[in-house]
């Protein structure tokens, strides 16, 4: 089976054979051995042994790892969930403030901020009137407005794009 192994912020492809390790296209005599009862691991690449703890993290093939006394984050993926992880990453949101978007449908009431203001986190900026109640519609971050995408009066649906951030 072919691995894609992130070490450190490093890229390696590794295949593992029958006793034997291929990291980028170089073969190497490799095992591992697990000492019963502990995380401890014994690893040998050719003539090298190396004594290495394994704690795995959170998310799937994700590990922090001590080998010879050095600690490593390490993720190890076969090349498919790699394939598919990468892409999920390409196609990420956008970094800065989350845009404000209509939690219901209703009527904007009032506007408090216009383009180009700075706002703080907790700062109102829209009033919006649903089921005979106004509710302040706050931002949850900190940032600048780039655009106001609605007016006093519009009616809009749950989800609309009211404020734009970054």
């Amino acid at each position: 089976m072919i691995y894609v192994v992130d070490v450190n912020g490093h890229r390696y492809t590794v295949e593992l054979r029958d006793g034997a390790a291929i990291v980028d296209g170089e073969s190497h005599r490799a095992s591992l051995q697990t000492v019963s009862g502990t995380p401890v691991r014994i690893v040998t690449v050719g003539d090298a042994v190396h004594r290495m703890v394994l704690r795995e993290r959170a998310s799937r093939g994700r590990y922090r790892l001590w080998l010879d006394g050095h600690r490593y984050e390490a993720e190890a993926l076969d090349s498919r969930a790699r394939a598919i992880r990468d892409m999920q990453a390409s196609t990420g949101r956008q970094a800065g403030p989350a845009p404000l978007v209509a939690p219901m449908p209703g009527l904007i009431v009032q506007l408090r901020v216009k383009a180009g203001d700075t706002i703080a986190a907790g700062d109102g900026l829209v009033v919006m009137e649903a089921m005979k109640m106004e509710n302040e519609l706050r931002a949850v971050a900190a940032g600048r407005v780039r655009a106001v995408h609605v007016s006093a009066g519009t009616i809009v649906e749950k989800g609309a794009l009211l404020v734009e951030l970054e």
